[in-house]
Order: C-alpha cells, then structure tokens, then sequence
C-alpha cells in the first residue's frame, strides 16, 4: 500500500508518497532524496525549465526497472501544473506537455518519479524558435569521455573562430553536450542545417574520430556528433537533470578548462558528477550555464563554414 504524506511547496499542498522507496539500488538513494536534491538544486535548475513543454521520463520501481516517457501531461496533474500546447508530428491534433515553471510542479514531478527532465530548446509559446544551438557527443565504444572532450574542443575553436561563446555540460551518462546560445530570432530549419553541416565538416577534418552520421556500425571506435536534436519535435535532456544510471549521476555545466584537462589528463573521471557533486558545485561556482539563458548570438550562414 502507498503509503502517502502531506507536505507544503511555496504555498501549494500536495500528496508525496513511499519517499523511502529506493530508486538507485546500486546507491540506495531513494526517491526522498531525488525529491531532496531537486528542490535544493531549483535555484539555478528552473530558470532554464521555464516555460519550455517537458517530456516526463518516469522510473516508478526504479532505475533497473519499467520506464515510460509521457508526452502528454496527466490528467490527475494538479491545476496549478501549467502546459503548453505542441502541435503533434504523426497526426493532426495537438499534445498538452506539462510546464515545469516553479518548485512545487517541479515536486510534483519528481513524486511520480520522474527522474530525467528531457525539455525542447525553444520556449512557448514561441514553438518554432530555438534559443539554443544543441550538440550531443556521443562515444561509440572503445571510445569515451577523453575523446568526447578532444572533439568538443574542435566545436569550441569552431564556434570561437565565428565569434560565438559556447557552453559544455556534461550529458550525465557517458557523453558531453555544446549548446550555443541564440536567444534571437531564428528556426529550427536554420539551426538544424547548421549543425548538421558543422557536424560533416568536423566529420572530413577528422575522420579517425568523428561520425555524423546515425548508423550504429559507423560509430565503432568515434564520437558521434548528433546534430539532429536541432528539431522542434525532440527533446535533449536538461541542464542539472538526474539521469536513470546506476548512480545519481546529473547533467552537469562545466569549463572549458576542465574539458581541455580530461583531454589532456586521459581521465574520463574528472568529469563524472553525482548529486552530492552538482549541488557542491553550485555552491562554489553558482550557474555556469546562466549565460545560456541571456546571451544573445546570431547563427551565421552557412558560408561561414565553408573554409
């Protein structure tokens, strides 16, 4: 039976229950502390959930368990959980995706076990206009985190070379993650297009370790750089969210002086962050990604990456 507790958010009222129940068995970190570690990391993780339509990822026995994404958001939410209206992909009509737009929705979330917060890269209501340039580097084994952090650093002389800042995190399970902030007026057929061919160009210049393409027996040994998360129908997984791995593991905002020294250490290590990790970093550091939300860059043509 579940057994349920009465507790108090910024002023709402909600129904948490089995707190004591274990989600990481290999950690025995319970949902009590997913709940904990979500409201203390809140200060610098709702800002960048604001009003961009999350896909909730629930783990109700747990991360070795069943798990199911949910696009719609649930009819039971409490009313003061807000939505935001997407056009659906495969067929006419529409799908209400829930708002994580303060603490107790973000509560509410995490009740249900929803471990990993996967958001769009635009905002609503505006759903056709990215903020953000997004890379997902992912290893293809033998590879790992050190070449991860050797083609990030490609992408980063890139985008230093055409006068952009841009920001790395970690993806909180075996890859690293670029986004570039925008924050101006464009589309996701510019930005994806973009990415894409930067994506080929780092492909030519180094082809001993990068892939672009999707295939999973082209990516034996590489990094794949997944340019097509540029798409106003899919979701990256946010900054400062929880990953479902046998560890609290979380998507963590780091330097481009830590990823140069994993690169130049060889140790994958150094950037590997539990919960306990990401709120002490936060303490110490405060929002590395707080630019991501301000920041206003324009995507140049694709001109620019012709030489």
């Amino acid at each position: 039976m579940s057994k349920k507790t009465e507790i108090e958010v910024a002023g709402k009222k909600l129904l948490v229950s089995n707190l004591d129940k274990v989600l990481y068995p290999e950690a025995g970190f319970t949902k009590g502390q997913v709940i904990d570690y979500y409201i203390r990391i809140a200060p610098v993780l709702l800002p960048h959930l604001k009003n961009r339509p999350i896909t909730l990822k629930r783990y109700p026995n747990g991360v070795d368990g069943f798990f199911f994404y949910e696009k719609q958001c649930p009819s039971h939410r409490p009313d003061w959980v807000k939505t935001a209206e997407v056009p659906a992909r495969r067929e006419e009509g529409k799908i209400d995706y829930c708002l994580m737009n303060d603490l107790p929705a973000l509560v509410w979330a995490a009740n249900l076990a929803d471990l990993e917060l996967h958001t769009f890269l635009h905002r609503a209501p505006a759903i056709t206009r990215p903020t953000t340039l997004a890379f997902d580097l992912d290893p293809g084994a033998p590879a790992d985190m050190v070449l991860c952090c050797r083609v990030g650093l490609w992408l980063g002389q890139i985008f230093d070379g055409l006068g952009l800042q841009s920001f790395p995190k970690t993806s909180g399970s075996k890859g690293l993650q670029i986004l570039v902030p925008l924050n101006t007026a464009t589309i996701y057929e510019k930005t994806k297009a973009f990415a894409h061919a930067l994506a080929e160009k780092l492909e030519r210049d180094h082809a001993d370790a990068v892939v672009s393409r999707m295939q999973k027996d082209l990516r034996k040994g590489k990094v794949l750089i997944d340019w097509s998360q540029n798409d106003e129908h899919k979701t990256t997984v946010n900054v400062y969210s929880l990953r479902a791995k046998a560890q609290p593991t979380v998507s963590t905002p780091v330097t481009w002086v830590e990823v140069s020294a994993v690169v130049k250490k060889g140790d994958a290590s150094r950037l590997a962050f539990d919960s306990k990790a990401a709120l002490k970093r936060v303490e110490k550091h405060g929002d590395l990604f707080a630019p991501v939300l301000t920041l206003k860059q324009r995507l140049p043509g694709l001109r620019a990456l012709a030489t």
